[in-house]
């Protein structure tokens, strides 16, 4: 009798655990926290960020961060159900622990950016496709700019988007190569506006931990608008940019929320 009792305890713990906004799993490396009834944030030590969603038939898994150990048996600690892995774009901190996985999903222009030693099955994914995990549909949508092949994840019942580093989480990366033409993000900005009109209101960045929220539809605003201003050479207070990551001297410019980091050697509509 005791042991029954005991056993009931532990399963009442475990259901406490799954309620929106409350911790599910931690260990020295990253932090679980459910977001949403089929929806949970996976945070690591070196703020990437990873995002589960859960269908009735399938579950998602948006990124894989860098370095963390045994990640495909911590999502096993999540879900059981069949796996899709998703990258939003190829950068090591969204894709480095592609290696755990023996098959991803992926747009095909990040591919001159990704690991070439992962030995596993590479399927690409076009603007426009449909991932049904079973009363959850995620619809992929192309939004270049940060890299060619940068992705958002639209959850359009859910009113979510899951946009990677495609407007950046306070910062959006517009100096790393291969550079787009600042016209491509603005056009990036003007789409996902539109799909923010059309029902999305909450955009999941791609690296939670240092907002620790959803983005509005203002954010992309800003974003666009510093967008805008650097193609037409509008005064901005652009300052150097602290990291010397991607280019010899980047920039920043910031309204609100947005900052963009830039090349200044590369700017407006140059190929």
């Amino acid at each position: 009798m005791n042991k029954i009792v005991y056993l009931s305890f532990l399963f009442f713990c475990f259901a406490l655990s799954f309620k929106a906004g409350a911790q599910v799993f931690q260990n020295k490396e990253l932090t679980i926290t459910q977001l949403k009834d089929n929806m949970w944030v996976v945070e690591t030590d070196d703020k990437t960020t990873m995002y589960l969603v859960e269908g009735a038939q399938q579950a998602m898994l948006i990124d894989v961060g860098t370095k963390t150990r045994k990640l495909d048996s911590i999502i096993r600690l999540i879900t059981k159900k069949p796996l899709v892995v998703m990258i939003t774009h190829a950068h090591s901190d969204h894709a480095g622990n592609i290696g755990f996985f023996d098959e991803i999903w992926m747009h095909p222009a990040d591919t001159v950016l990704l690991n070439r030693s992962y030995k596993g099955k590479i399927n690409f994914v076009n603007d426009g496709d449909v991932f049904d995990l079973g009363g959850t549909q995620i619809e992929v949508v192309h939004m270049p700019g940060h890299t060619p092949g940068s992705i958002v994840l639209i959850d359009r019942n859910a009113g979510i988007c899951y946009s990677g580093d495609a407007f950046g989480s306070n910062h959006a990366w517009l100096q790393l190569k291969p550079l787009s033409p600042m016209q491509t993000y603005v056009n990036s900005c003007i789409r996902m506006e539109k799909l923010m009109d059309s029902g999305i209101k909450d955009l999941y960045c791609g690296h939670y931990p240092y907002v620790k929220k959803a983005f509005d539809k203002s954010y992309i605003v800003s974003m666009r608008e510093l967008a805008e201003g650097l193609i037409h050479g509008a005064e901005l207070g652009a300052e150097p940019y602290a990291q010397k990551v991607g280019c010899k001297n980047p920039m920043s410019v910031t309204k609100g929320e947005a900052t963009i980091v830039y090349d200044p050697v590369f700017v407006g509509n140059k190929e």
